[in-house]
């Protein structure tokens, strides 16, 4: 059974036009996906949809079963807070927490119980060394690098545990060397953890890792 479908997803914008023009995915566990296109192909677009941040003109987005179309604001948020995390181009951390801070700040959107904030601790302490980022947790966002920030933005991703990792141009804003080392840890942590992986990217290399390259062409995926 798949985990995610997307079923005749449609929409548009008034300045851009149809930008996803009954589209249908289906996603299983454990998949990597890459997703590429032009800029201005919708790539942005899909993955607001299927994190909730964005809803569809028309089509149906079912995750496990349920349909998240019809969900509320809180049905919304709490659907990301359990099963989405995000990946974004710009690793968007608040400059005034500490990197242990910043990646603990989603559990506290999900009124965890104190035994499970520490297990969640370990858990980020087990993240930060398998990434690269040990010795980093004291540290404020303007005093790493750009590669080194973009990993604690993986690492607060999966602090949640979930089972979706929707990465936007994860590597679109570290160079070449940054980028690389980026993909391969998504595509081992993908391996490692059974997180199923959507990237959409302009990277050939990112896509290369992927099991699927999905072109987003004309409003629907192709292969």
């Amino acid at each position: 059974m798949a985990m995610l479908r997307l079923v005749n997803i449609s929409k548009s914008f008034v300045q851009r036009g149809v930008v996803l023009d009954e589209l249908n995915l289906e996603v299983r566990d454990g998949d990597s996906i890459a997703v590429t296109g032009p800029s201005g192909s919708g790539k942005t677009t899909l993955m607001n949809i299927i994190g909730s941040l964005d809803h569809p003109d028309s089509g149906d987005v079912i995750f496990r079963g349920d349909s998240i179309v019809s969900f509320n604001p809180d049905d919304s948020a709490r659907y990301r807070n359990r099963n989405i995390g995000f990946v974004f181009q710009d690793h968007l951390l608040l400059p005034h927490l500490t990197v242990k801070e910043n990646i603990m700040l989603p559990l506290f959107a999900s009124g965890i119980t104190r035994g499970e904030y520490n297990e969640r601790a370990g858990y980020a302490g087990a993240l930060l060394e398998r990434t690269g980022l040990a010795g980093l947790d004291d540290k404020y966002p303007f005093q790493i690098s750009g590669g080194e920030a973009q990993r604690v933005t993986l690492v607060r991703a999966l602090i949640n545990k979930p089972s979706l990792l929707l990465a936007d141009e994860p590597t679109g804003s570290l160079d070449s060397k940054n980028a690389g080392l980026l993909g391969t840890l998504l595509i081992e942590l993908n391996k490692e953890f059974g997180i199923t992986l959507i990237a959409a990217t302009h990277s050939a290399d990112l896509a290369s890792k992927m099991k699927l390259h999905l072109k987003l062409q004309d409003g629907k995926l192709v292969n």
